[in-house]
């Protein structure tokens, strides 16, 4: 089972779960197909996965909010606008309760700033905050 899993996760997922339904149907045959190990290794995956979703939207909206900053003349500022609402609006969606321990804001920020190009359209940015002037609270609310 596990060469399934490792070959085609798709079709390992699906086998997976019909063995599970049949499990708690209370149908005990199949119990030792059941791929266990790897089973609770995707159910945690789940959760890793969703945090970094919601880390990458802030990141890129903080890298938009940035380029705003940095270059406030620039014809690009609505657009950079524009981006930073729409990955927040999908940060915010996917965002969940527990997350808020686990979310380091100081260092998504960080890496926004590393992230910020060094010029835009041949000029130089304007100086932003070294630290992030924004809390999760005030990235996460609706507008």
């Amino acid at each position: 089972m596990t060469d399934l899993y490792e070959d085609d996760i798709l079709l390992w997922s699906e086998r997976q779960a019909n063995l599970l339904r049949r499990y708690v149907a209370g149908d005990r045959a199949d119990d030792a197909v059941l791929d266990w190990s790897n089973i609770i290794e995707e159910i945690e995956s789940v959760g890793n996965e969703q945090l970094h979703a919601v880390e990458s939207l802030l990141l890129r909206s903080l890298i938009h909010r940035l380029k705003a900053l940095a270059w406030p003349d620039s014809r690009d500022v609505p657009h950079w606008r524009a981006e930073e609402r729409t990955f927040l609006a999908r940060a915010r969606r996917r965002f969940a309760p527990s997350m808020r321990q686990r979310l380091d804001l100081a260092d998504i920020y960080a890496d926004a700033l590393r992230g910020l190009p060094e010029t835009s359209d041949g000029r130089p940015p304007l100086p932003v905050p070294d630290v992030c002037p924004v809390t999760l609270d005030d990235l996460l609310a609706r507008d």
